[in-house]
């Protein structure tokens, strides 16, 4: 999978890289995001480590990742990836998307899962794309199905969290068949919610 920029009106998906450490620091702080037991956004001062193992899985072919900068401010507000890519079939997840707290519930999740999964289908040639949530991630659950994406079910004790704990994991997906209904509709939405 070849690193690209993604960019439209909202946002960019800049490439993830080593300076994108400390404006994803500033990020995570807005919220305190680290707090939340059921996410994987790095505690203060471990910001470095969570870039690595990204940049390291993308070496490996594993993830493809991308600092979130909102076109409006300039600032760097989040992160997001691919992982779990296959070649045969083609396929993979989009996930590790986090944004500061001030960015949650806006247009921005819209606008960048769009730019994702118009390059996964229209440039990468997948036939479907996941996403997996904690089962206590309840804002998560309910983002990924204004998506437009159908639940496909819960692989339970499947995950350790970051705290060790065991999580059950939400699983979803949109097919390829299903991208130009999908892609319409989130046109709609982004148009409704930067409106």
């Amino acid at each position: 999978m070849t690193r690209v920029r993604l960019e439209n009106a909202y946002v960019t998906l800049e490439p993830l890289a080593l300076n994108h450490v400390e404006p994803l620091e500033r990020a995570a702080a807005d919220g305190d995001l680290w707090n939340l037991w059921f996410t994987s956004v790095p505690a203060p001062g471990r910001m470095a480590d969570y870039v690595e193992t990204a940049l390291r899985g993308q070496e490996e072919g594993r993830m493809s990742p991308w600092a979130v900068r909102e076109n409006g401010s300039g600032e760097i507000v989040g992160t997001t990836r691919y992982y779990d890519i296959v070649s045969d079939p083609p396929r993979l997840a989009i996930g590790y998307t986090w944004y500061a707290r001030r960015w949650q519930r806006s247009h921005l999740n819209t606008a960048c899962k769009h730019l994702l999964l118009s390059n996964a289908f229209q440039n990468e040639g997948v036939v479907a794309v996941e996403f997996h949530t904690d089962g206590y991630n309840q804002d998560s659950q309910r983002a990924i199905e204004r998506l437009g994406a159908k639940r496909e079910g819960v692989l339970r004790a499947h995950k350790r969290r970051p705290d060790g704990s065991l999580r059950d994991t939400v699983c979803y997906s949109i097919l390829a068949t299903e991208w130009a209904d999908v892609d319409r509709w989130l046109q709609l939405r982004l148009q409704r919610l930067a409106g």
